[in-house]
């Protein structure tokens, strides 16, 4: 021990620590009156405290290598370093404090939210049958529930995406309606039995899991809809917003067509050959059983079109039957808000009638302003006008009341990719992708914003990543033409070309106008006029796929041609309001 405190005297320990600590102590208490009297953070004075006590160690292995050494003087390099400790305190110090006001910033900015208290999410009652074979009938009931509560003015609900998304998820109440965004929500089970039905329904608050009010119903199946209309109407008056309307009440049908309609709609969402042409003999059925039967006839439009866009039907047989359907459901209920929607889908996708779509959207728009799905429609319409802060303003709002619903999150891509905000686009495509993996067309998409934005390496290995074969050999033949990889660039388009050729000349038009070919993307594009090419409705003047066709002479004339010359689509009357 002796020995130890001979060396340690002999070294200056003692005298290097009290001077360190001597000088530490000043600058603590130089940055303690200037943070004070300046009005500085403390923070800065603690993380500089914090990395003084650090280097006080380091110092004394300095002055044990110094008396070590039997030097007399510290060096140059050892007065650096302690310099350099005590100004990497002071940073450390001010980094520290950054990162505290920005933390204490954003929880300021981004406080508990503040959701209104007339907002609902519907989940997906359970199916307690016995055999346990009636999920149809209780998503349908509960999908029905949810239809009637958006009618409802005032009330906010959230669409039936975002809310049938957390289905078969152990997630609690509070967390689902913070994903949504809502104050209140609504579930139950539905427990049938041959003609018997029972129903059970629990308003739930959002912030504390209590309810708010449940009941049960016990009924024959005949009275399916008396209940719905009880439901929806003792959800509004719980919520206290009856002097925003009265509770709507539910069309009524024969209870056997009811659920052969639950059915189809079930079966057709499934997107399948075989789920929709059972869907199609559902919706037959039920409206042999009940001929004016609204909703129904919409179902089978919808089927229609649909078949006809995955080529399960002749294109033009699809739309011409959707369009029929679509017609019936309004003759029946003049106010039918998804007919004038679907009306609307076939004049801009097949007809090429956008003042057409544009009288149908704005009618579908004025009797179901708060429909994210017809909003998101409405925005396709406004996108094909050319009025992209329009489409903008209708996506994010589409979005925001459906913000689970990968379409929704890839049509607004769409948007933001055709405005040039390439990195909104990029984001709105991955988190589509994050909400559909293997989503199709989104990899494709983000590639071509990486190859806009000269990135072309990244681009070539998002579209590598795109599930549809079709999308991938596009963006491939951009992706190799912009890495100088002329052959593969070739070998890409002309496998699309034979394999895609039908219903693909839009597509092969802006790949050739990204490769700078610009007579053979005119010819293409003539193609897809002979063709009815819907693509070609998405065109207009500005379109950025076909930015080297802008200076051509025929460009302009070209889009007259097809009614998409800027005077012909500032001329069609398109006057919406988003919804509050």
């Amino acid at each position: 021990m002796a020995s130890l405190i001979e060396r340690l005297a002999q070294r200056k320990i003692a005298q290097w620590a009290i001077a360190y600590v001597a000088g530490a102590w000043l600058l603590v208490e130089v940055l303690s009156f200037v943070a004070e009297n300046f009005g500085w953070p403390a923070s800065i004075v603690r993380g500089t405290a914090v990395f003084l006590a650090v280097g006080f160690f380091v110092v004394l292995v300095l002055a044990w290598y110094h008396g070590e050494k039997g030097q007399q003087r510290v060096t140059r390099f050892e007065l650096s370093i302690v310099s350099g400790l005590l100004l990497m305190a002071i940073v450390a110090g001010a980094y520290v404090s950054r990162t505290s006001e920005l933390e204490e910033s954003e929880t300021a900015a981004s406080p508990t939210r503040t959701l209104d208290r007339g907002s609902i999410a519907v989940l997906p009652f359970a199916d307690l049958s016995p055999e346990g074979d009636q999920e149809y009938f209780s998503d349908g009931v509960s999908e029905e529930l949810l239809n009637l509560l958006a009618n409802t003015p005032g009330l906010l609900v959230a669409a039936r995406t975002s809310s049938f998304s957390f289905k078969g998820q152990n997630l609690e109440i509070p967390e689902i309606a913070e994903r949504l965004n809502v104050a209140h929500v609504l579930e139950g089970s539905v427990r049938k039995a041959g003609n018997q039905v029972r129903i059970t329904a629990q308003l739930i608050r959002a912030d504390d899991g209590f309810h708010v009010w449940a009941d049960t119903w016990d009924r024959l199946l005949d009275d399916i809809f008396a209940i719905q209309d009880e439901i929806a109407a003792d959800v509004v008056a719980h919520l206290k917003i009856t002097l925003l309307g009265e509770a709507p009440r539910v069309e009524q049908t024969d209870a056997g067509a009811y659920a052969l309609f639950l059915q189809a709609r079930q079966l057709g969402r499934q997107r399948t050959a075989e789920g929709f042409e059972r869907s199609n003999e559902l919706y037959e059925q039920a409206l042999a059983i009940d001929p004016d039967y609204a909703a129904a006839w919409a179902g089978l439009s919808q089927n229609y079109i649909n078949q006809a866009g995955v080529h399960l039907r002749p294109f033009d047989e699809g739309f011409q039957l959707a369009s029929q359907a679509a017609n019936r459901a309004l003759a029946i209920d003049p106010d039918f808000a998804p007919a004038y929607a679907t009306l609307g889908r076939i004049a801009m996708s097949h007809d090429g009638d956008l003042a057409a779509a544009a009288r149908h959207y704005a009618r579908a728009l004025e009797l179901a302003p708060t429909d994210a799905t017809i909003v998101s429609s409405v925005a396709r319409l406004a996108f094909s006008l050319g009025r992209l802060d329009e489409a903008i303003a209708l996506g994010e709002y589409a979005v925001a009341r459906d913000p689970v619903n990968p379409a929704g999150h890839h049509g607004l891509g769409l948007y933001y990719f055709w405005a040039e905000r390439l990195d909104e686009a990029i984001a709105s495509f991955r988190t589509a992708l994050s909400l559909s993996p293997g989503r199709i067309g989104a990899n494709s998409h983000i590639g071509s914003a990486l190859l806009l934005k000269g990135e072309p390496e990244a681009a070539l290995t998002a579209i590598q990543k795109e599930s549809f074969e079709g999308f991938r050999l596009v963006g491939l033949s951009m992706a190799y033409h912009a890495l100088g990889r002329a052959a593969d660039s070739d070998d890409a388009l002309a496998e699309l070309i034979a394999k895609y050729e039908e219903g693909s000349a839009y597509n092969i038009g802006y790949v050739l106008a990204f490769r700078a070919e610009v007579d053979r993307a005119f010819e293409w594009l003539d193609k897809g006029v002979e063709n009815n090419d819907p693509g070609l409705g998405d065109i207009f003047k500005s379109d950025i796929l076909f930015a080297n066709l802008h200076d051509d002479p025929r460009w302009l004339p070209f889009l007259e041609s097809i009614g998409k010359s800027p005077e012909q689509l500032a001329a069609i009357e398109f006057n919406v309001t988003l919804p509050e």
